[in-house]
């Protein structure tokens, strides 16, 4: 069974040598969501707020808001890359992650190379990675790509290299920051018939994506980003 529970969980981080922003916190404010408080040193910033909620087994989740709301803060957290400094996360499950193009990605490496080291990273073994290998080399489509560094790829290239990994087996939690909008056509409808077969098989899908259409058409809860604080709504609401 997988499950992600936030139980009063808080992220607060400082921004050192920002006294003096009087205005320029106003429009900070705007843009990045969270509350900021200041004194005469620092500047802190929430971006997350008492946030509680629990995942299980069959939610398909879309994160919502406006650029800055915390969304992405949010895939981390949820990811265990960004821990609280309060409240307590409770995550069972493997999980696979596919974030800002080229997380984890060594760009000297060739496309072969990274598959291997992003499986393991995943918590395959060696001899797991390696079986998959065909199946991602099919997906991507990168072809003789593949044996080339990955500094020579555009950002498209990259991001087929790095879903198709994630998504070669099964994952009991994926989570992704804003998929959908990078590739081609072609690319886009292989993709989404790969998350169609991952959340029918009855594991936890979070994402983010400014796309109403594609949370209407994926997902069974959505939640909405705003200042820090996390608030769940119906579709009908959207």
């Amino acid at each position: 069974m997988a499950t992600i529970q936030f139980d009063h969980v808080s992220l607060r981080y400082p921004i050192y040598g920002s006294h003096g922003m009087s205005l320029r916190s106003h429009f900070m404010r705007v843009a990045t969501g969270g509350n900021i408080e200041k004194d005469s040193r620092t500047t802190v910033i929430t971006a997350l707020k008492d946030v509680s909620f629990t995942l299980k087994d069959g939610d398909a989740v879309g994160l919502i808001g406006h650029n800055g709301a915390g969304k992405s803060t949010m895939l981390r957290t949820m990811a265990g890359i960004y821990p609280p400094s309060s409240g307590r996360i409770v995550r069972q499950g493997k999980t696979a992650t596919v974030f800002e193009i080229g997380a984890g990605l060594n760009p000297e490496l060739s496309g072969y190379d990274n598959i291997i080291n992003l499986g393991m990273m995943m918590g395959l073994s060696l001899s797991e990675a390696k079986a998959l290998t065909p199946d991602i080399e099919e997906f991507t489509e990168l072809g003789d790509f593949l044996q080339l560094p990955i500094r020579t790829y555009s950002s498209g290239m990259t991001m087929r290299l790095m879903f198709a990994v994630a998504t070669a087996t099964t994952p009991e939690i994926l989570l992704l920051d804003e998929m959908f909008s990078t590739g081609d056509a072609g690319f886009q409808e292989k993709s989404q018939k790969r998350i169609h077969k991952i959340i029918d098989e009855s594991k936890i899908f979070v994402f983010a994506t400014h796309d109403m259409g594609l949370i209407k058409s994926y997902c069974n809860r959505i939640f909405r980003l705003e200042h820090g604080q996390v608030h769940e709504i119906s579709k009908s609401d959207i």
